[in-house]
């Protein structure tokens, strides 16, 4: 059985563990213990080394694939971006940065700049509770790729939570996650005006610290909002892709790329993806249709379309959901 070029990389992207982005945590002795006993395996054989091998010179052409990705998500982000709450924003680090430098009339204008864009703000955005004004997206793929290894380590989550040793089990959790990660701050238009004004009010009474310290702290009380994608739903999509063309020139590999996309929804599943959702339960009976086509003589095109289409429903509504 011939397999081509693309197909080589893809399996080896899916069917290995994988790390495209590793974002370094630290941990206690004890959660890295506990994860490394989930993830930990006997000696390979030859085959698995191989494979090994093949994934260490395609993981570089790999990378470009979901990079891709990321920046589909960054371009999307940026633009929910709200120049004016990002102007308001800057003016009121003028304004700190004045204060501290003895200039107090200065920090008055800079705040009285600020106040305006949140006047604007509030009159064109009456029933939005949080202006988004910075952005952050990152890959994070750091989950085993075996599910049998995931259950494991969510079993140890689950038993360190029980303990009430949250240190232990928010590093455990993290090593659960396979995922493109959109992170926007953004600026919270209910009590935000107020802390301009309290900040104003402080400095007419020469109370420059006290002002200080109430814009600090309303910069730091940004609320964050996350998206994510999760990559094994990406890598699925990927693998039904591939599984199309080949299913005209290779039924074999077709099979075992589909096999893959189901591997992929399998464990995004078994990571927590929105794991209760029926669609994973509809997209697998698709999934077995379609082994069904591809072992007899029927044409698999329409099938292949449908699932494509379902996935990347799935994936988008995923994707679009906001986590606080």
């Amino acid at each position: 059985m011939k397999i081509n070029t693309r197909t080589n990389l893809l399996l080896a992207a899916i069917l290995l563990p994988s790390c495209i982005v590793v974002i370094a945590c630290s941990s206690t002795k004890s959660a890295e213990t506990s994860v490394n006993a989930a993830t930990q395996t006997q000696p390979q054989p030859k085959a698995q080394q191989d494979l090994d091998k093949q994934r260490q010179t395609t993981q570089q052409q790999v990378q470009p694939e979901v990079e891709n990705q990321r920046k589909q998500v960054e371009e999307e982000g940026k633009k929910s971006l709200d120049q004016d709450a990002i102007v308001a924003i800057n003016d009121t680090q003028k304004a700190i940065d004045a204060i501290a430098a003895g200039k107090s009339d200065q920090a008055l204008a800079a705040i009285e700049e600020a106040t305006g864009k949140i006047n604007i703000l509030l009159a064109r955005n009456p029933a939005t509770a949080f202006i988004p004004v910075s952005l952050a997206v990152d890959i994070i793929d750091v989950a085993p790729h075996d599910t049998k290894a995931i259950r494991k380590v969510a079993l140890d989550a689950t038993a360190a939570v029980g303990a009430k040793d949250y240190p232990t089990a928010r590093v455990i959790l993290y090593s659960l996650t396979s995922e493109i990660r959109s992170r926007t701050f953004n600026l919270p238009l209910a009590t935000y005006p107020d802390a301009l004004k309290e900040a104003a009010r402080l400095l007419d009474q020469k109370k420059n610290q006290e002002a200080s310290n109430v814009l600090l702290t309303a910069l730091n009380t940004l609320v964050v909002v996350d998206k994510v994608t999760p990559l094994p739903l990406v890598l699925s999509r990927e693998a039904l892709r591939a599984a199309k063309e080949e299913s005209q020139k290779d039924k074999a590999t077709a099979e075992i790329l589909v096999q893959t996309a189901k591997n992929e929804l399998e464990r995004s599943k078994e990571l927590g993806y929105a794991a209760r959702d029926p669609e994973y339960t509809a997209l697998n009976t698709d999934i077995a249709s379609l082994e069904k086509q591809l072992k007899g003589n029927q044409d698999p095109t329409a099938v292949f379309a449908k699932l494509e289409d379902k996935l990347s429903s799935f994936l988008k509504r995923q994707s679009g959901q906001e986590r606080r």
